[in-house]
């Protein structure tokens, strides 16, 4: 396809996919009012089956489940392999190797070590932090930090025809550098909440605009910069 249909297919998947992650904020407030905070509140990541409990009965209960244990599998399995393979072709190939050929095989033995340890780091992480950890509070998290970096890239790829790879990068970097700074200084990270700098917990309020404007006073007339 060309840059115009792609660019409407970005657009149409951001309506659909923001919509989704929407309804969740709806579930969220539906289970505290039809069970309680005080059963969820102690086990927040089974409100949804809870919920689904209450609503349709125990095979309901037992479908959510189900439908949850498959969606994990496939996200872990869709972003190991993501990572992996972009770690491989983009990092390992294109900046170490300067876009050059490697040796054969040698980019697949790399993505298999990157697997394998993104698997571990996962594992490792999980365990750590334990089962009374709210999931949901940590995929907001990722959220914050994937928008910080990536959104306004998206929004300027789409809606501006001067957006550049040079822009791209400073705007790349410096989101996921605020981000996950703020997160530092947040009542979540090492400070805690009494000594935090930064006030809230998730940072994308000021991540997302901080990069937006970095995005676009960076890039414009770069030497070598490619416009698309």
């Amino acid at each position: 396809p060309d840059a115009k249909t792609a660019r409407s297919s970005v657009v149409w998947a951001m309506w659909i996919i923001g919509g989704f992650y929407i309804m969740t904020t709806f579930f969220g407030f539906g289970a505290a009012a039809l069970i309680g905070p005080d059963v969820t509140k102690p086990n927040p990541n089974m409100s949804a089956p809870m919920l689904a409990q209450l609503l349709g009965g125990e095979f309901f209960f037992a479908f959510i489940c189900a439908v949850a244990f498959a969606t994990i599998l496939a996200v872990v399995a869709g972003l190991t392999l993501s990572a992996s393979t972009s770690f491989a072709h983009d990092f390992y190939s294109n900046v170490i190797h300067h876009g050059k050929d490697p040796l054969p095989g040698r980019e697949v033995k790399v993505a298999r070590i990157t697997a394998f340890t993104i698997g571990a780091l996962s594992i490792t992480l999980a365990i750590a932090l334990g089962p009374q950890v709210n999931v949901a509070f940590l995929v907001g998290l990722a959220f914050a930090v994937a928008a910080s970096a990536n959104l306004p890239a998206i929004i300027f790829s789409v809606f501006w025809k001067r957006f550049n790879t040079m822009g791209a990068l400073f705007g790349l970097g410096g989101g996921l550098i605020s981000s996950l700074g703020l997160i530092l200084i947040s009542p979540v990270g090492f400070l805690g909440p009494q000594a935090a700098i930064f006030p809230l917990e998730n940072p994308g309020i000021l991540s997302i605009p901080l990069e937006l404007a970095v995005r676009s006073h960076t890039g414009l007339g770069a030497e070598k910069a490619t416009e698309h």
